[in-house]
């Protein structure tokens, strides 16, 4: 099965092929995944670990990668076709949510202030690692629902950002 991901404004055609490897836009990966619990997963790829969180809620996949959050789409071919007629596609939330149940170590932006998609905006501790949560899309804080010390759960939200026109 062809799927298409786009994380960041990037499109990825990715294929799984019968003996476990991945294609990646026409590039052979060979990938030892672990599944650690419901949504928690390791990869080894090249030799280097990986440790992947991942949140589908409403349609949007939130990817937590060694630390990193980001927001993709990821499509089969009928999903990618429709995206395509609704011109919906890659189109990105300026809302962070939180991925996982855990402690806001430091807000790194107020209201009002402006961002650049990749951006860091908040410190996230969750089972003793630091996340970082970077904005998806460049634009304004229009308001920011936490403060440092505060524990939220998985889905709060946390930060809205107003997209640049």
């Amino acid at each position: 099965m062809k799927y298409t991901t786009i994380i960041n404004n990037k499109t990825f055609e990715i294929e799984i092929q019968r003996d476990g490897s991945l294609l990646v836009n026409d590039k052979v990966i060979h990938v030892d995944f672990l599944n650690l619990d419901t949504s928690l997963y390791s990869l080894i790829i090249d030799n280097r670990s990986i440790e992947l969180a991942i949140d589908e809620t409403d349609g949007i996949t939130e990817l937590l990668v060694n630390g990193r959050l980001f927001e993709a789409q990821v499509l089969d071919e009928r999903a990618l076709f429709m995206a395509n007629r609704r011109g919906t596609l890659g189109v990105s939330s300026g809302e962070i949510k939180s991925p996982m149940p855990g402690l806001i170590v430091e807000v790194r932006i107020g209201a009002g202030d402006t961002v650049a998609e990749g951006d860091t905006v908040i410190i996230l501790e969750s089972m003793k690692m630091q996340n970082e949560l970077k904005a998806p899309i460049s634009g304004t804080i229009s308001e920011v629902a936490v403060k440092a010390g505060q524990t939220v759960e998985k889905n709060t939200s946390l930060v809205t950002i107003t997209p640049d026109e």
